[in-house]
């Protein structure tokens, strides 16, 4: 099992436009081969900055989802100009 951080920080105002988009990304996530949960943190002291994580049953399962169709069909960050700066993603191994 693996847990993936997925840190992003969004264009100012965006914040709800993120959060709404998330919705999207989490049912693609939940019909998603070796997905097991995720969930939406904010942090405290920086409303723009999110962060998700990611259960998967292994790095293999988690690679394939964010190439598949079902992932680029609800990832539109980029063409939406929502987030400030690159997504980074961090794989932690149990």
């Amino acid at each position: 099992m693996i847990t993936v951080g997925m840190n992003y920080h969004v264009i100012s105002g965006k914040q709800e436009l993120f959060e709404e988009k998330f919705a999207s990304v989490l049912a693609a996530l939940n019909t998603a081969e070796g997905h097991d949960n995720s969930h939406l943190w904010k942090d405290v002291a920086d409303d723009a900055s999110y962060m998700i994580t990611s259960e998967w049953s292994d790095e293999q399962a988690f690679k394939d989802f964010i190439q598949s169709e079902a992932f680029h069909a609800v990832t539109n960050w980029g063409k939406e100009e929502i987030l400030s700066d690159r997504p980074r993603h961090k794989i932690y191994k149990h």
